[in-house]
């Protein structure tokens, strides 16, 4: 019977074990440019590589508030640490009320090339504007939320929502990829030195990329006035991302006339997903709720 399943899946060129039930596909097709071979590894603690069918897993609230958010792991662009970082955060958002979608997209070194990644977080900001009423989400209230890595890929599609990255494939291409707002957490956002020490960097670039290459994925450098409002949120202690990476992203949206507002925690490293009780991180969730209330993406609670 197994053999039987592989053959047949030979036959439809649709690689074994592509994504779990339940989950959305982002391309009609093959995806552009190319993507793992597979089949798709996922580790017991969550940490996902071999993307060989990028897709979306959504999570829909009993109760729908009409605001979603496209959650974006890190993983330094070598595997993505869905366990950790976007998994409980989409059950958090779910709690609320959000609909949460989190995005399984392709590594640049396996097989789909440095735009991959790129490509599959454009595609996925279309795919769920133009399914908003299927479900039940404003279309104007859809925000996108990175970790470390995650928020590089999140970043880049927020200030480069129109980038031509690929052909377009259907109806849903021809909607807007650029998120209402972007929540950006101990980011990797600069390739620039000295801040360029990021195995993010490293996987994107090279050791030694040109200065052209360095520029065109910074995403600090690629602001304008048409980038959407930004929450940012680091510790000063970040080991593995400098905070240069959060102060410099608000400095320029700040130039800007974009609104940001930026949490940085004395204490915290890295890697803290929705943040270990009692620490400072641990803080973010309830601070993000407060400022999309405050923007109007999210209902004001009853009695305030």
């Amino acid at each position: 019977m197994k053999r039987l399943l592989l053959l047949c899946l030979a036959f439809l060129h649709l690689p074994a074990h592509a994504a779990p039930a339940g989950a959305l596909l982002l391309w009609p097709g093959a995806p552009p440019g190319g993507a793992a071979p597979g089949p798709q590894r996922d580790s017991a603690k969550g940490s996902i590589t071999q993307v060989a069918q990028p897709y979306l897993l959504v999570h829909r609230p009993a109760q729908p508030n009409g605001m979603a958010m496209l959650l974006v792991s890190g993983g330094g662009y070598a595997h993505i640490e869905a366990g950790k970082e976007s998994g409980p955060a989409a059950a958090w958002l779910q709690a609320q009320g959000i609909t949460a979608f989190e995005l399984v997209y392709r590594l640049p070194q396996e097989g789909g090339g440095v735009a991959a990644p790129f490509q599959d977080g454009q595609r996925a900001m279309r795919v769920i504007r133009a399914r908003a009423a299927e479900w039940r989400i404003d279309p104007a209230r859809i925000g996108m939320l990175g970790f470390s890595a995650g928020a590089h890929l999140a970043g880049m599609t927020a200030v480069e929502p129109d980038a031509a990255r690929y052909a377009p494939v259907d109806a849903a291409d021809r909607v807007s990829a650029r998120p209402d707002f972007a929540v950006l957490l101990y980011p990797v956002l600069t390739m620039q030195a000295p801040f360029d020490t990021t195995h993010a960097k490293k996987e994107l670039l090279g050791a030694h990329p040109a200065q052209a290459a360095r520029d065109a994925l910074s995403v600090e450098l690629q602001v304008d006035a048409r980038t959407p409002p930004v929450f940012l949120a680091q510790a000063l202690d970040d080991p593995i991302s400098p905070p240069e990476n959060s102060t410099l992203m608000a400095a320029a949206l700040r130039r800007a006339g974009v609104p940001v507002e930026l949490h940085q925690f004395q204490q915290g490293g890295h890697g803290w997903g929705l943040g270990r009780k009692g620490s400072e991180p641990a803080a973010w969730p309830a601070l993000l709720l407060a400022w999309l209330r405050t923007n109007g993406w999210l209902a004001a609670e009853a009695g305030r």
